[in-house]
């Protein structure tokens, strides 16, 4: 069955999880198909020079980027094309919702990659051989690709999530976003989608305010 909606994410990045919560919950609603995908932060700024982007935000996002290998794998090792996006809940819950981003940033010491993500297969029911992918760089190769056909879908100067409306139709359309503080739910989250759809398949190229919400993750 063709996928109602193509979501590119980087596990590390909560705008993109708040998101992507939003997506799951309509998808319950009206049972969409979602092709979960790949971006990674951490190879859109692997040339990154700038003062913000210190070794310590550097190393989030490698992890970030661990998590997309072991999604990779689990792409290429499981005959369910809802396991990526069952990974995605999990390792995203893990790491947003339990605190695990929040540890690494405020430096309170560093993540052991290998048993954080070794957990969260353990407890989400994958088998635990997938978190040998986290130091596995063949996959890093499928990784970039995906990554520069997310941005082709909407500009360079972007990053995670990407939505693609449709992607397998003549109207398919994207956008980066929706950025949200707080995930809607029933109703107002089919309201949200509608409107997005709306101005995906719409001539719309930008609408934007800086102002923020502080991130709620419940």
């Amino acid at each position: 069955m063709a996928a109602d909606l193509e979501f590119h994410f980087d596990p590390i990045c909560p705008f993109a999880w708040i998101t992507s919560r939003w997506v799951t919950h309509v998808q319950a609603q009206r049972h969409y198909e979602v092709d979960w995908r790949f971006i990674s932060l951490w190879i859109l700024n692997e040339d990154n020079t700038a003062e913000w982007y210190t070794p310590r935000y550097r190393a989030g996002h490698y992890l970030g980027h661990q998590g997309l290998r072991i999604a990779d794998a689990i792409r290429l090792g499981e005959d369910d094309p809802a396991a990526v996006g069952r990974w995605y809940t999990a390792a995203g819950t893990a790491i947003h919702v339990d605190g695990t981003l929040r540890e690494l940033r405020r430096g309170d010491g560093d993540v052991d990659a290998g048993a954080f993500y070794a957990g969260v297969l353990k407890e989400s029911g994958f088998d635990v051989s997938y978190a040998d992918a986290i130091d596995d760089g063949s996959h890093d190769e499928h990784l970039r690709e995906e990554t520069v056909y997310a941005r082709s879908r909407t500009g360079d100067d972007l990053g995670t999530p990407i939505l693609t409306f449709h992607p397998d139709a003549e109207n398919a359309s994207s956008y980066f976003g929706p950025v949200i503080s707080k995930a809607p739910r029933g109703e107002e989250a089919l309201r949200l989608w509608d409107a997005v759809e709306t101005l995906a398949t719409s001539r719309v190229a930008e609408l934007k305010r800086t102002l923020r919400d502080d991130l709620d993750f419940t």
